[in-house]
């Protein structure tokens, strides 16, 4: 893991978007992986003012969302595909017929959960993965307990997770719903690079046990330790709780310039 610690969201998003960057460079037709919540949506911004400027194009580009829930309607603001497009697609100049995602509304989410997986092992697998990172350390709706081997699978998300997501539905935990389909840990890990973004002293709990604690079930995200190519982007509150962050600064700061570290 490469731990990048910055002042503000922007920074992240800066350091993220440099990364994306590098990737289309070599690869104009390279797949993105998306994630939904709060924490993305400055890197996706950073990326629109990059194509608006000229300096990216994603025109060749392909996009996977990470998860979906189970249930909503089609035209549901917080389906999302919806916020996907909403948020990302819109705001890009990426083919809106080539961000894709699972649906939450199949008669077989077994069958539909296989059927998306496919579907990423068929385009060649995913280049560069954006995450974030759940209060209780799970990754996608990996919740505490998934396989760190899991593929695509529907899940069962948690009263904290419901909590934690009810701010997008009006603060009502009913209206969030108990299900949903998820890219697995594996799925994850199959991604050639990943960047993580997580802000706020909400997660200062959840970055320690990722970055600092053992491979667990408990806390999904440690999963990503056995990964060679993943870059955690964090802001000092929730940097707060590691205990190495002297040394990270400090490689971080006299590491070799352009290269990606897969540390």
């Amino acid at each position: 893991m490469e731990i990048i610690i910055k002042p503000t969201e922007q920074d992240l998003a800066v350091v993220a978007a440099e990364a994306i960057c590098e990737v289309y460079a070599d690869k104009p037709n390279a797949v993105l992986g998306v994630a939904t919540g709060s924490s993305p949506l400055p890197i996706y911004q950073e990326l629109s003012r990059r194509v608006k400027e000229g300096s990216l194009s994603l025109r060749r580009a392909q996009a996977f969302q990470l998860d979906e829930y189970v249930g909503l309607p089609q035209d549901h603001p917080e389906a999302y595909h919806n916020f996907i497009r909403r948020e990302f697609a819109d705001i890009t100049d990426i083919d809106h017929n080539s961000v894709y995602g699972e649906d939450g509304l199949a008669t077989d989410l077994l069958a539909e959960c296989q059927r998306y997986e496919q579907a990423i092992v068929g385009v060649g697998g995913i280049d560069i993965q954006i995450l974030g990172i759940g209060a209780d350390g799970h990754i996608a709706f990996n919740e505490p307990g998934t396989s760190l081997k899991s593929l695509t699978h529907p899940a069962v998300l948690t009263a904290q997770t419901r909590r934690d997501n009810a701010r997008f539905f009006d603060g009502d935990i009913d209206k969030v719903p108990r299900h949903a389909l998820t890219q697995g840990v594996g799925t994850i890990l199959r991604a050639r690079k990943i960047l993580l973004i997580a802000t706020g002293s909400n997660k200062a709990d959840a970055v320690r046990d990722m970055v600092e604690g053992p491979v667990s079930i408990s806390c999904t995200g440690s999963a990503l330790q056995l990964h060679n190519n993943v870059k955690v982007l964090l802001d000092e509150a929730a940097a707060a709780k590691l205990e190495r962050q002297d040394f990270y600064r400090e490689i971080y700061a006299n590491r070799p310039q352009g290269a990606w570290l897969g540390l």
